[in-house]
């Protein structure tokens, strides 16, 4: 019995990070909704949810990363998939933009459609399903960021073994992607409808999946630290080995005077994927931290307001549209395939609103011709030099 918690509101990737206060609750009350109040014919009545205005704005917001991802994001895929040269580090941003495609199309719109619509209408299936799709973008983004760091560790501490590095990605990336199907199948497991009694209102939650309060605490742990804790850790361990050995091959070139050690190209990747790992952790920490307090001590969401919820969320997401802008900055070709493509959408515009002014005059003529063009041959010669 006890009561019950709304668990992965729109709010959270994965089961167990903070929901919504517009989900199961009253707006001004936390996010556990006692069962007995609804059965006891207890006075004080459960309230329906409703699209709050902080919702409305984190919907607003969040159409707008989707539409900036996907745009560039794309333009990332084409300019990938175009290039001739063989690069294994080709593969590996093709993989991340892929894996930020995921994100867009399966956590973004799902996310603002949920809590536009507040409760769950689409049936038990698409309840596990689309869960279980928003974990394994959230597991596929970062892993394939880990296999960045294990490659650029690979690249600067074992520059010789470039020969194998190819086939070597090859094999990170399919274990990233099959762990990441792994690591996020316990959702559809997990997840199910569950109507409110007595009130006609059905959320997908995790109501009822644990049976006890401490199992619910350590597969959210296990969660948290196969996403967050154990990549972050992989990725830190790497860059610091890294900046240990550049440290080390610039004394030993000074030494030699020489400053061919590392290649430029080398340490161009290396800053791109540095900033690409920092821009996840600088974007992503708050609000696993907020879900990591809110899993402690879930009377916490009573005490903060609930667009520092929204916001937190939000500025996650804002990673995924960071990622095609660094790529942008650090690869030349990119800029040149964006350039092309803003000049071929300009193209197409421009040639569709040269059609629009050619039939406009082209029916001017004619009207001309039907209602009075026979009344002056001098004015109608003039007229329709003018229009042409």
């Amino acid at each position: 019995r006890g009561s019950l918690v709304v668990v992965n509101g729109p709010a959270g990737f994965h089961q167990g990070m903070p929901e919504e206060r517009n989900l199961m609750t009253p707006p001004q009350s936390a996010d556990v909704v006692d069962e007995n109040l609804s059965l006891s014919g207890c006075s004080k009545p459960w309230i329906e949810p409703t699209f709050t205005l902080a919702a409305r704005v984190r919907v607003i917001i969040t159409i707008c990363f989707f539409l900036i991802a996907a745009s560039s994001n794309s333009v990332v895929l084409y300019s990938i998939t175009r290039k001739r040269r063989k690069s294994h580090v080709r593969l590996l941003i093709l993989s991340l933009t892929v894996a930020d495609l995921l994100v867009t199309f399966m956590v973004m719109p799902l996310d603002a459609v949920w809590n536009m619509t507040v409760q769950w209408y689409a049936g038990d299936l698409p309840c596990k399903l689309l869960n279980f799709l928003k974990l394994f973008a959230m597991y596929s983004a970062t892993l394939v960021l880990v296999v960045i760091s294990l490659d650029r560790h690979s690249a600067i501490l074992h520059p010789f073994a470039f020969a194998n590095s190819s086939r070597r990605n090859r094999l990170m990336l399919c274990i990233a992607w099959g762990m990441s199907l792994l690591l996020a199948s316990p959702q559809l497991f997990l997840f199910h409808l569950h109507t409110v009694p007595g009130v006609n209102f059905t959320q997908c939650v995790t109501h009822g999946s644990f049976q006890e309060h401490w199992e619910e605490i350590t597969y959210n742990m296990f969660t948290f630290t196969t996403l967050y804790v154990a990549p972050l850790s992989i990725m830190i361990v790497c860059y610091i080995r890294i900046i240990w050995e550049i440290n080390k091959q610039l004394k030993i070139s000074l030494a030699r005077s020489k400053n061919d050690h590392i290649s430029k190209a080398r340490m161009k990747t290396l800053k791109m994927t540095v900033v690409i790992v920092a821009s996840f952790v600088i974007c992503w920490t708050p609000y696993y931290l907020l879900g990591l307090w809110y899993w402690f001590q879930p009377d916490m969401i009573q005490r903060i307001p609930e667009y520092i919820n929204h916001s937190l969320f939000l500025f996650g997401l804002l990673h995924t549209c960071t990622d095609p802008v660094i790529y942008g900055l650090y690869t030349p070709s990119f800029r040149e395939d964006m350039k092309a493509c803003l000049r071929g959408i300009e193209t197409v515009i421009m040639g569709q609103e040269r059609n629009k002014l050619l039939s406009s005059s082209e029916m001017n003529i004619k009207d001309y011709i039907i209602n009075g063009g026979a009344a002056s041959g001098a004015s109608n010669g003039t007229i329709i030099h003018t229009v042409c």
